[in-house]
């Protein structure tokens, strides 16, 4: 199984995902929020190890995009603060459990498995529209119970729209949630994703709302 650590401390980074290897653990370590968001959408976790102070944006910001996204990868969030009142915002954000620095790697890895323990079981739920079924936490489509084969950005583009079905969405908004807040890209990029979505899914799954953006299934 593979983890994900968000640590900003290079060397406690390193030493964390250096002591999760020789515990057997496949590990992918990134240094702050935006890097984080990306590798959440270009694989899948079964867990991750999550700090709060990190530069930028903080860890809190990750826990609400991955929650906000269905996403129920379980999360346990590592941090030097040790008040009441931040590990209260933590868990009620979606975190699955807490551990205060410092702590040992065997502690770290038992936390792990706890939180892995507990997640058996945990259902997200699955976006459909009539014979549509986007399942976010397999990060699956279907249709007619027939698997639809998307591209990573295809299918960032079609779940952004699923999770607003009925409401507009401006391409910029679309934009954020594909890429995220980084780069630039061609002004016409996410109209080529939605005609490609059209074209595997159908032409009336999403309609083109001129000068604004675009609409999910019918509009409320």
């Amino acid at each position: 199984m593979k983890l994900l650590v968000v640590e900003d401390d290079a060397m406690l980074a390193d030493a964390i995902a250096q002591g999760l290897r020789q515990g057997g653990w496949e590990v992918d370590c990134v240094s702050n929020a935006i890097a984080a968001r990306l590798a959440t959408l270009d694989h899948r976790y079964a867990a991750i190890a999550l700090d709060l102070g990190l530069p930028g944006s903080s860890g809190l910001s990750v826990l609400a995009y991955l929650r906000e996204r269905y996403d129920a990868t379980p999360v346990l969030i590592i941090t030097a603060r040790d008040k009441l009142s931040d590990r209260i915002r933590g868990l009620d954000a979606g975190a699955d459990d807490y551990i205060v620095k410092p702590f040992s790697l065997d502690e770290l890895s038992a936390r792990l498995r706890a939180v892995l323990r507990r997640s058996h079981g945990r259902v997200s739920p699955v976006l459909t529209y009539r014979d549509l079924e986007l399942d976010p936490a397999r990060r699956t489509v279907k249709q007619a119970g027939n698997s639809v084969d998307l591209s990573m950005n295809e299918y960032r583009t079609l779940l952004a729209l699923m999770e607003h079905r009925g409401k507009v969405i401006s391409r910029e908004q679309l934009e954020d949630r594909v890429y995220g807040s980084t780069g630039t890209i061609e002004s016409n990029t996410i109209a080529v994703y939605v005609h490609h979505l059209r074209a595997k899914l159908g032409n009336d799954v999403i309609t083109t709302v001129h000068g604004f953006g675009y609409c999910f299934g019918e509009k409320a």
